[in-house]
């Protein structure tokens, strides 16, 4: 079998080799590149871009696995990989942990006016310093007392509950349709709706999937409905905020702060309104990262396609639906899964 590789992060070419595959590798900057460099292969690793696209699925027709660094799949067209069976595999909690951590670090930048506070220190101010009034005791807050609101329930956002519980905030509660309360009780969180969340929350995150229904979920009419000194930190995914409302909102006392790690456009446009402003710090999609994250799901990228290719099942399987289309075609015309051990009722769901 043949897996096709597009360098760029760390990649365990020896996974694939040691377990008898023939490795392709190529650099891809757009969908033709992946055609030419997947047309032909058994499993490929993709990233965020080019998209992995309807047009690429079915210009593959060996293609039974495709595998995305870290948790999110939204760069690859579900509805077509699980219509033509294939597997979408990600590695769900390889960095929960960086994730959380980073949120918490933007959300004490925020509380504690970090930045602010280094910043003057090295233009030479001091506590009692003029310099400092506005931009560090005007903005300095506690987290202890006040409500903070999580915006999807996942590994991450509970990760996060765990965390930020031991600042002493006066409650702590999340939205997640898909989330009941009693999963949320052992983490001492109170599951409401998103109004209840937006107006109560003086610290708002979000950890919630890029999908059609969470599309710019924070937008112009959700803003306002939040505390016009709530702060919001969005270490998820850009799509999720509408950035000009949210750009609108910061530069008109409808909100105090945010903190942003992701942002609709990637990377930020230099002239983006949110990086002109002071009560709004970006940093560059660097939430998820660490060298053990990199090292782990590495290993477990590479694996989510040798497992299922050798009839295990797969760390992440964002689209189980495919299990039904493939036992379709096992009982039919295998197609792309002629002589691939069956793995199905070993996949867990």
């Amino acid at each position: 079998m043949k897996i096709a590789v597009n360098p760029g992060r760390i990649y365990r070419f020896d996974l694939f080799t040691g377990a008898g595959y023939e490795v392709v590798e190529g650099q891809v900057k757009t969908e033709d590149d992946m055609i030419e460099l997947m047309h032909d292969v058994d499993g490929a690793q993709v990233g965020v871009m080019p998209l992995t696209s309807r047009r690429v699925l079915e210009a593959c027709p060996k293609l039974k696995v495709v595998s995305r660094f870290g948790v999110g799949v939204d760069s690859i067209d579900l509805q077509a990989a699980t219509e033509l069976g294939i597997l979408v595999c990600n590695v769900p909690g390889s960095n929960t942990s960086e994730v959380a951590d980073h949120a918490i670090a933007l959300l004490l930048n925020m509380t504690r006016a970090l930045y602010d506070s280094i910043r003057t220190t090295k233009q030479g101010a001091w506590a009692d310093d003029p310099k400092l009034t506005g931009q560090y005791y005007g903005r300095v807050r506690r987290i202890a007392g006040h409500t903070v609101g999580i915006i999807g329930f996942g590994n991450i956002g509970r990760a996060f509950a765990n965390r930020v519980r031991g600042f002493g905030p006066a409650e702590i509660v999340a939205y997640d349709p898909y989330v009941q309360q009693l999963n949320a009780d052992v983490y001492g969180v109170r599951m409401v709706e998103l109004d209840e969340l937006l107006s109560q929350s003086d610290y708002i995150t979000i950890h919630t999937s890029a999908t059609e229904e969470t599309r710019h979920l924070i937008n112009a009419e959700t803003l306002k409905r939040m505390k016009s000194t709530a702060i919001l930190v969005n270490t998820a995914r850009g799509p999720i905020v509408d950035g000009n409302a949210l750009a609108y909102a910061l530069q008109n006392g409808e909100l105090e702060a945010a903190a942003l790690d992701v942002t609709e456009v990637e990377p930020v446009p230099s002239n983006s309104r949110l990086l002109s402003l002071d009560n709004c710090i970006v940093t560059p999609h660097t939430a998820g990262f660490s060298p053990t994250f990199l090292a782990d799901c590495a290993i477990r990228q590479a694996e989510n396609i040798i497992f299922p290719l050798s009839g295990r099942a797969p760390h992440g399987l964002a689209n189980p639906e495919v299990i039904k289309t493939i036992a379709v075609m096992r009982a039919t015309n295998p197609g792309r899964w002629q002589d691939v051990a069956d793995f199905s009722t070993a996949l867990r769901l």
